[in-house]
């Protein structure tokens, strides 16, 4: 769905992707080189933090680079198949945000209300286990969506006038009645939505509950800074979501459903080097340090 017909705005369109997409994929892996690079960064949360940066190149890369393709090639058409898998792996990198996110939160619950366990509880291997599973988790709701798009429709060669696709945009090509699907596929979403999200909400208040118990002022701003960052990525990745999903079930408005779904993947993805780098001492000095030693 093209966001303008405006060739003059087409060429900004353009322009503005091709930033976006370049500034997302080099603050991304210039997180991962730091975290790499630096061993005081050798800790659980850095480690969640590489991987939520290379799930976030992969979920961009699924949408931005066909748009880009899409402009300057005055092309607004995806086919069957290319929809459906850019919808699989759609699917799969959103939900390891959330899961990863989910994780972080369980992190930083560890480390600030049972500090003397931390390293007991978040050992190398319950962490890598911890990524295995949001994967695990991931593929599975991506294949259920494969699975139910392809039970339901039934033209194969039709080519869907979008950039970006969507389970329910599939599901518009069935020949049969789609309402029970369309039912599972909105459970299916309020179940990996809701359940993530309350685990971050219990994590955060006992995290609150703990930190009001520390005596020193020193000691709460360092507790709340190490949460801060992830505080914002959370908001900024749950709001967007939540906005693209009752706006999908709400809004008819193509052009409104395109705009909210371009913030969703390329605002969110694009800001949280920054919100990290920015609002992070340990990794603001890891990055000094990397500076130092190159030049």
């Amino acid at each position: 769905m093209e966001l303008s017909e405006d060739p003059e705005l087409q060429l900004l369109l353009f322009g503005l992707f091709l930033a976006m997409y370049l500034v997302t994929m080099l603050g991304n892996l210039l997180i991962i080189l730091v975290i790499v690079l630096d061993s005081h960064l050798h800790i659980p949360m850095y480690f969640f933090l590489s991987n939520l940066s290379l799930v976030d190149i992969f979920f961009i890369s699924t949408t931005i680079p066909k748009m880009i393709v899409g402009i300057n090639m005055h092309s607004r058409i995806i086919s069957y198949a290319g929809c459906l898998t850019q919808m699989s792996f759609f699917l799969l990198f959103v939900c390891m945000d959330d899961m990863i996110l989910t994780v972080m939160a369980y992190d930083r619950f560890v480390a600030i209300c049972h500090p003397l366990y931390y390293t007991v509880i978040m050992n190398p291997q319950v962490c890598v286990i911890l990524i295995l599973l949001s994967f695990s988790v991931s593929i599975f709701d991506s294949q259920l969506h494969n699975l139910i798009a392809l039970q339901v429709t039934c033209f194969k060669d039709v080519e869907i006038e979008n950039f970006f696709c969507h389970p329910s945009q599939l599901l518009n090509l069935a020949c049969t009645d789609t309402l029970m699907s369309n039912i599972v596929i909105y459970f299916i979403g309020v179940i990996l939505g809701i359940f993530p999200v309350l685990g971050i909400i219990f994590s955060y208040c006992k995290i609150f509950f703990s930190i009001l118990k520390i005596p020193s002022s020193s000691g709460k701003y360092k507790a709340f800074s190490t949460c801060g960052s992830h505080l914002l990525v959370v908001c900024l990745f749950y709001g967007t979501g939540i906005g693209v999903y009752l706006g999908s079930a709400v809004s008819h408005s193509p052009r409104k459903n395109a705009v909210a779904s371009l913030i969703y993947t390329a605002v969110s993805p694009m800001l949280n080097p920054f919100i990290y780098s920015f609002r992070n001492r340990d990794f603001s000095n890891a990055l000094k340090r990397l500076h130092g030693r190159v030049f």
